[in-house]
């Protein structure tokens, strides 16, 4: 509930559009039907487009569930197959969707790193190639296309200097001018909230993501769609790491919680102003 406050609550404050995501472990933690209802308030709080989407369904039950209970979008994973395989399955999950007026993600070539139960070894990882992309689009029918150009999931992105295949990026442009290209693990791992977990407990050494000039760069040469997770997650876990250091007898959830909420709508809002440009605010 907060996490999904916070994000609107930042959207709203700039004016921006924006998705919420759920992976197939937040909705078995979270529960289908209570998120759902919890950005349903939130359509009803805050007068600003929001869309609910599935993040990385593993198959088309998955899909088809979340298009079922009245999600505006999925993505259908099928990176880990083979070309030929993954094209049945996303040309399966993209009729069901467009028949119910669901749009639908689909992935081409695979990102490294672990996010949720998404988990890639940086030897199997790949680029994207532009004009099996085009191939994959043409024969999908998919509404927008996630593609790998060297970023990763979770908090340890790069070991070296931090490099995106901009010219893969520029090529897969060109084939699919009419595309939205995603950009997935795109969280900047803020350097300033992974120092505030370990100044207050926490253990998370060499942690390393994509620097928000990188990221802007992204979303001006072509990215439609750059999805954030660590950055939330470092925001709400320093938050709450630094009020328990500050004042070790708090049991109040709501006491802990609040300044994790207000960390979080800060993270967001610095997101949509300042790297992404989709705020509206005058």
């Amino acid at each position: 509930m907060e996490i999904i406050q916070a994000i609107v609550d930042a959207a709203a404050k700039e004016n921006s559009p924006v998705i919420l995501q759920a992976s197939s472990s937040a909705i078995k933690y979270a529960r289908i039907g209570y998120l759902k209802k919890m950005v349903e308030a939130a359509l009803e709080e805050h007068d600003i487009p929001i869309a609910l989407h599935l993040d990385h369904g593993a198959d088309f039950e998955t899909c088809k569930m979340c298009i079922d209970h009245g999600f505006s979008s999925v993505m259908i994973d099928g990176s880990k197959y083979d070309f030929e395989k993954n094209v049945a399955l996303t040309k399966k999950v993209v009729e069901y969707a467009h028949s119910k007026g669901v749009v639908v993600e689909a992935e081409l070539g695979k990102l490294a790193g672990i996010e949720d139960e998404v988990n890639v070894s940086a030897a199997d990882a790949m680029y994207t190639d532009p004009m099996q992309a085009k191939e994959f689009v043409e024969r999908t029918k998919c509404d927008s296309l996630a593609i790998a150009i060297g970023t990763s999931h979770g908090a340890y992105k790069f070991k070296g200097e931090a490099k995106l295949r901009f010219d893969i990026l520029q090529k897969v442009k060109q084939e699919l001018p009419h595309t939205p290209i995603v950009l997935h693990g795109a969280s900047t791992v803020i350097p300033e909230l992974v120092e505030m977990c370990n100044q207050y407990g926490g253990d998370i050494p060499g942690a390393k993501g994509v620097p928000d000039e990188i990221l802007h760069e992204a979303s001006i040469s072509g990215v439609s769609k750059i999805n954030v997770d660590t950055d939330l997650r470092l925001a709400m876990t320093g938050a709450i790491r630094k009020a328990f250091a500050e004042d070790p007898s708090a049991f109040d959830p709501r006491k802990y919680l609040t300044p994790a909420r207000e960390l979080i709508t800060q993270t967001v809002q610095h997101k949509i102003r300042d790297v992404f440009g989709s705020s509206n605010k005058a």
